[in-house]
């Protein structure tokens, strides 16, 4: 019984040590990097399996989600990408002009400062709802995956391009503006 147990022991690390050396002998050619979008993608594995980042890296595929990214000039500052963001990691704040401040590449009509547009990356579960009810389609997702940091509070990604002097004469222009037209209005 012993001799037998010993026997399907030692025959089980001879299995387990040539299956070793066939993937030491077998890792020395390197693994091209293939598109995705081959058929036969998945069937093209061999070599070396771990990926030299960042000097090699994978090919990504054109519907993967990833980081956020906002052309702020297009924003019309609706909220919508807030409203229907499952994990409130958009923070948006807007101060009101009196006039039309300008136009999008769309031709949509800007009425609304961004004094604030911040994204959390670090609450974002990548779902893509943001950018679906984008209005101006400014809100998007790109193809960058490796901004990793240590601190979380570095993956609060700032959008608005306003200073806070900027930010209060803009206020300061609306309180002006809300004044008058009650003033307007009383007489």
């Amino acid at each position: 019984m012993v001799l037998k147990t010993t026997i399907k022991g030692f025959s089980t690390a001879v299995k387990g040590l040539l299956l070793t050396v066939k993937h030491l002998f077998g890792a020395r050619r390197s693994r091209q990097a293939y598109n995705i979008q081959d058929k036969n993608y998945f069937d093209l594995q061999e070599g070396i399996t771990t990926v030299q980042y960042p000097k090699q890296k994978m090919p990504i595929p054109e519907v993967a989600r990833y980081q956020l990214e906002v052309d702020i000039d297009d924003c019309i500052v609706c909220d919508l990408c807030a409203k229907a963001c499952p994990v409130d990691c958009i923070d948006i704040q807007a101060i009101r002009s009196s006039e039309a401040i300008g136009h999008t590449s769309d031709g949509s009509v800007k009425r609304l400062y961004a004094a604030k547009f911040d994204i959390d990356m670090a609450k974002c579960m990548y779902c893509g709802l943001c950018t679906v009810v984008c209005p101006t389609e400014c809100i998007t997702m790109s193809d960058k995956y490796d901004r990793s940091s240590q601190k979380l509070t570095d993956l609060i990604y700032g959008f608005s391009e306003m200073s806070d002097a900027e930010i209060e004469q803009r206020k300061q222009e609306w309180s002006i503006f809300q004044a008058e037209k009650e003033a307007a209005k009383n007489k």
